[in-house]
């Protein structure tokens, strides 16, 4: 069994829903189907065409979006079509019948991005790389992550962190960024022309890295159901008000643990935020202000963990 979840989305248009998966379905395409014909090479998108109210089918990384006629509501059917796709899925169906040269040459641009922590640079690239976020600090924490174990073979490269779009590379003092920023570019740019693999599937990711209520993680949701209310209410402003932030600087921040007597919320820093000089400042000045404001009487202070 492949252990798909697909996890409903509406869309700005009522007539589309996406069925988001845990996982990638393709890697290097995105795909529309207007008609049962025009899906010969989509056994997914043919066997959702028998469904009679099912106008056009969208397939893209890691989602499914079907557009419908008027003849039902989503909310009548929503729940049958995704139970009908994770089936589908866990049954190890094909998704999209890829020739062998799809995996070459797949249009990548990647440009560099200089963060708040001088010993950080981000990697930005024009696709999606992994849908959950990763912090490698050795080779051996990389063995089911290609693309960091590969990095780690620059002996300058101290730390890799992956997020959605892009790599953050923690670099020793050894080397000057103006020295190794155009090779280790131009080295992730071919890396991810050649279609190799970013995250192995099965991958099991050093120190949880996503304490995320998104549906689609049953585990995770499970263990905030447990958390007490303000811990919930940190990390529900955590991921609205803080992440987005972060992770514009090539990091991530985490909720670790909340405190009721002294009042105190732990965080974990990953990426540039991790180790960076102004992290201290930006856990006193902006994170933990914000908590206090808006969760007044319960935050008092905030600590990094490994900060």
């Amino acid at each position: 069994m492949s252990n798909f979840t697909i996890n409903i989305q509406g869309t700005n248009k009522p007539g589309i829903i996406k069925f988001e998966t845990n996982k990638f379905l393709t890697r290097h395409e995105n795909y529309e189907f207007n008609n049962i014909d025009e899906a010969a090479k989509s056994p997914l998108a043919q066997q959702l065409f028998y469904l009679p109210f099912v106008k056009t089918v969208y397939i893209a990384q890691n989602f499914i979006a079907i557009e419908k006629y008027n003849i039902v509501e989503w909310d009548d059917v929503q729940e049958e079509v995704a139970a009908q796709i994770e089936d589908f899925l866990n049954k190890d169906g094909v998704v999209i019948k890829e020739d062998a040269d799809q995996t070459k040459n797949v249009p990548v641009t990647v440009y560099a991005e200089s963060t708040p922590n001088p010993g950080v640079m981000k990697f930005v690239a024009n696709k999606k790389l992994v849908l959950k976020t990763a912090e490698f600090k050795n080779i051996d924490e990389a063995k089911d992550a290609p693309l960091a174990q590969q990095l780690f073979h620059f002996p300058f490269v101290k730390a890799v962190f992956i997020d959605s779009n892009y790599v953050s590379i923690h670099k020793y003092d050894v080397a000057q960024w103006e020295e190794i920023t155009l090779e280790l570019r131009e080295f992730i740019t071919n890396y991810l022309q050649d279609g190799k693999e970013v995250l192995k599937a099965e991958a099991s990711v050093p120190q949880q890295t996503e304490a995320s209520t998104h549906p689609a993680n049953p585990e995770v949701s499970q263990e905030i159901k447990d958390l007490d209310d303000t811990s919930k209410q940190v990390i529900a402003i955590l991921d609205e008000y803080i992440k987005p932030a972060v992770a514009s600087d090539g990091g991530n921040i985490l909720f670790d643990s909340y405190n009721s007597e002294n009042k105190t919320v732990k965080v974990i820093l990953q990426g540039a935020c991790s180790g960076c000089p102004s992290s201290t400042m930006t856990l006193k000045s902006g994170i933990e202000t914000m908590l206090r404001d808006m969760l007044r009487g319960k935050v008092d202070y905030v600590e990094a963990v490994n900060g």
